[in-house]
């Protein structure tokens, strides 16, 4: 959905309301947990976040508090959803002064403990989205070397008319979303 002005609240939830119960645009539903499919373009960012406990469960809580989608151009709405299997979210993205918001729902949550724990969850998208795929946030911290790592794994297309007309500055776009992202995990973290 694109707007001339940022969407308040209200819209925000009126338009999660209308997406809720649609059914998610891809077939490959979950496969960021396993093989992306071929048909799709991939993208791949992982960045240490530092080492030890303090910063895996810190990662965590920025993770949970959606601080991935905090950049200034992009937002994830509303911040408190919980990370939940079949929650909705609306990513909303503001470009050459046009917001777009997009919707999401959760399509699993990662919780593994082990000699690497890992914490995360994935998003696919809803028909009001600018592009179809699935999007993998997770926290990794490997209990051998004590590193904890984020690390953001994607598949995607473009279905709406606009985004594969602009498909060299979405692709620069998406690619700039991951190092944001990355460094907005970052900053999170070194504030906790």
């Amino acid at each position: 959905m694109l707007l001339l002005q940022k969407p308040s609240p209200e819209t925000v939830r009126r338009f999660l309301e209308q997406q809720k119960s649609l059914q998610l645009t891809y077939v490959a539903i979950g496969a960021t947990a396993t093989i992306p499919p071929a048909d799709f373009v991939v993208d791949h960012t992982r960045i240490k976040l530092g080492t030890g406990e303090n910063v895996y469960h810190s990662a965590i809580a920025a993770l949970r508090g959606w601080q991935q989608f905090q950049l200034g151009w992009l937002q994830a709405e509303p911040a408190d959803t919980p990370l939940e299997a079949g929650q909705v979210i609306a990513i909303l993205a503001r470009a050459v002064g046009i917001w777009w918001l997009n919707a999401c729902r959760i399509v699993y949550v990662v919780d593994e403990k082990g000699p690497s724990h890992r914490f995360g969850f994935a998003y696919g998208t809803l028909p009001a989205h600018a592009g179809i795929g699935e999007e993998r946030f997770l926290i990794e911290w490997d209990r051998n070397s004590d590193e904890v790592f984020y690390d953001i794994l994607a598949f995607s297309r473009m279905s709406h008319p606009l985004a594969r007309l602009g498909y060299p500055v979405v692709r620069l776009t998406q690619k700039k979303f991951g190092r944001d992202s990355a460094a907005a995990m970052q900053r999170a973290v070194q504030r906790s």
